[in-house]
């Protein structure tokens, strides 16, 4: 895994506990034993028949909560043994991600090309309200976006800033290795955000699906942990290494007990970057090491509510995360004002991503874009993929009625 990168737009507003009223995927569809359905094609997903998938993306949007719970046999997530976080372990990972070269050359190939396109080859505008082209000679790509410089948070970080943490994890297969060994932890970002079936006790985790799940003809990534507010004090700035692990987890350490990721990601995702990044989400539940009674929500004092299928004109967006690839060394939470989001795509048949100017690198993946809806910050994409070279920019999923039934599917689940 390579990084990815998140930015979001500063938002005056501070970060509270409130929810987002969410419009709930409730009907019928036919699901993982009955495909049939939408005959408008929006992208077959590879390796269906393996994984209980429709025959076309659309179906996904109809699917209900049985339909999710048929699919979603993995959902619970192994225990991680306590104590195994240490600060050794930690400051061993590798930054988790996806990362093309440089800015990749306009094209106009087909769009289940694996190379991305940066600049739309007519000036045809005409999208649907996702962002999707509606018009011959849109490739659903604009022109790349211009490197954005990450700016630090400064210590200690403010109260509305415990959403944002990193997310540590082992890939499928790294527990064999020998402790301490590259290539055996590794690590993402990621945002608490608020659960509409537990108002003001959400135990939810935003992330991306390569944080949580290696994709095609892989598994689940296992001993997933959630530091909020990591190193809020700058207690490991500079090299530092205290003893007492609340001087860098001072919210404790939050292990995921049970995961979804799209399955789209699932059945396309790994490998080479490619139209899987599309749908590369996830979200993580939830509960503390060491357990004192209350909610993740409850303890760090918020979350954020996510705003699906946000209207993109509407959007300014900034992001957060821990980026860990050189020059940045994992330690600092930092943020990049991306202002208004261009699209990117690797198949325009999907929806487009969010792309925004950014230098963070790998380690961010799975931080949170956040824009302003109704006056408060909402999370409209994670990082997805990093762009290196110049301009540095990163792309995020558009977060559709599929990752809202994802995301109803978890809440409800409980």
């Amino acid at each position: 895994m390579s990084s990815t990168r998140i930015t979001m737009r500063a938002t005056r507003a501070t970060l509270g506990a409130s929810v987002l009223a969410l419009t709930l995927l409730a009907t019928s569809a036919c699901g993982p034993d009955n495909s049939s359905g939408d005959t408008t094609a929006t992208g077959a997903a590879t390796n269906a028949p393996d994984l209980g998938l429709p025959a076309n993306l659309a179906d996904l949007k109809k699917w209900s909560f049985d339909d999710w719970e048929k699919w979603a046999k993995d959902y619970a997530l192994p225990a991680v043994a306590k104590g195994y976080w240490n600060l050794d372990r930690m400051l061993s990972a590798q930054p988790a991600g996806q990362v093309k070269p440089s800015a990749p050359q306009p094209s106009t190939a087909p769009a289940q090309s694996a190379q991305p396109t940066t600049a739309v080859p007519k000036p045809s505008t005409a999208q649907t309200p996702g962002g999707a082209p509606t018009q011959p000679g849109d490739t659903g790509s604009d022109p790349a976006p211009q490197t954005v410089t990450a700016q630090a948070v400064p210590h200690p970080y403010a109260k509305n800033m415990a959403v944002f943490g990193k997310i540590f994890f082992d890939q499928p297969g790294g527990e064999s290795l020998a402790p301490g060994k590259l290539g055996q932890h590794y690590v993402c970002s990621g945002t608490v955000v608020a659960d509409p079936a537990h108002p003001g006790k959400s135990n939810l985790v935003w992330t991306a699906g390569h944080c949580a799940h290696q994709g095609k003809g892989s598994t689940f990534n296992s001993n997933i942990v959630f530091i909020p507010d990591f190193n809020s004090s700058g207690a490991v700035t500079g090299g530092k290494r205290p003893t007492d692990p609340s001087q860098y987890a001072p919210y404790g350490e939050w292990d995921a007990v049970n995961y979804v990721t799209s399955p789209v990601w699932k059945a396309e995702g790994g490998g080479p970057v490619g139209p899987a990044a599309q749908y590369d989400f996830a979200i993580l539940r939830v509960k503390p090491e060491n357990d004192g009674g209350k909610s993740l929500e409850e303890t760090i004092g918020g979350a954020v509510p996510v705003w699906f299928n946000a209207p993109r004109d509407q959007l300014a967006v900034t992001n957060y995360g821990y980026p860990a690839a050189p020059p940045f060394d994992g330690m600092e939470l930092n943020h990049c004002e991306g202002g208004k989001p261009s699209r990117y795509s690797l198949d325009p048949a999907r929806p487009p991503m969010l792309a925004i100017g950014c230098s963070m690198t790998g380690g961010s993946s799975g931080g949170g874009w956040l824009a302003t809806k109704d006056g408060k910050p909402a999370l409209v994409s994670n990082v997805s993929v990093g762009f290196e070279g110049e301009p540095k920019y990163q792309t995020g999923p558009y977060l559709d009625s599929v990752a809202a039934g994802l995301f109803d599917f978890i809440a409800k689940k409980g």
